[in-house]
């Protein structure tokens, strides 16, 4: 069974950092991309980051870059994503997430999520 725990969430004052964390378990991590999504209050899913297999390659969305550095390590079966300069407008419940593939078939899974709160 695919499971992802999110971790790391909390308050946090305009201008401060987070390190949050998802461990994997169920499939073979270091095979799948994972990504960063997050859901603010009274909006929907929002795609953060995304990180290739090998932690060689990621994407961010513009509002995230030099902000938000996505990483992974797969020994351990956990993404990270560290923020910094946090800003109330990041203020959002965040996912992780991974669309694995079993018998032909792709699957979203998300964890339960980490609550991020801004505010000073």
């Amino acid at each position: 069974e695919v499971q992802l725990v999110e971790s790391g969430g909390g308050l946090v004052q305009p201008g401060g950092s987070l390190r949050l964390t998802c461990v994997a378990s169920g499939f073979t991590f270091s095979s799948y991309t994972m990504r960063w999504v997050r859901q603010a209050p009274g909006k929907g899913l929002e795609w953060l980051s995304g990180i290739s297999t090998g932690g060689d390659n990621t994407k961010y969305i513009d509002s995230m870059k030099g902000r938000f550095t996505i990483s992974r390590d797969n020994a351990k079966n956990t993404l990270i994503l560290q923020m910094n300069s946090l800003k109330p407008e990041d203020t959002a419940v965040y996912y992780c997430h991974v669309v694995v593939a079993k018998n032909g078939n792709y699957k979203h899974y998300w964890g339960q999520g980490t609550q991020v709160t801004v505010s000073s």
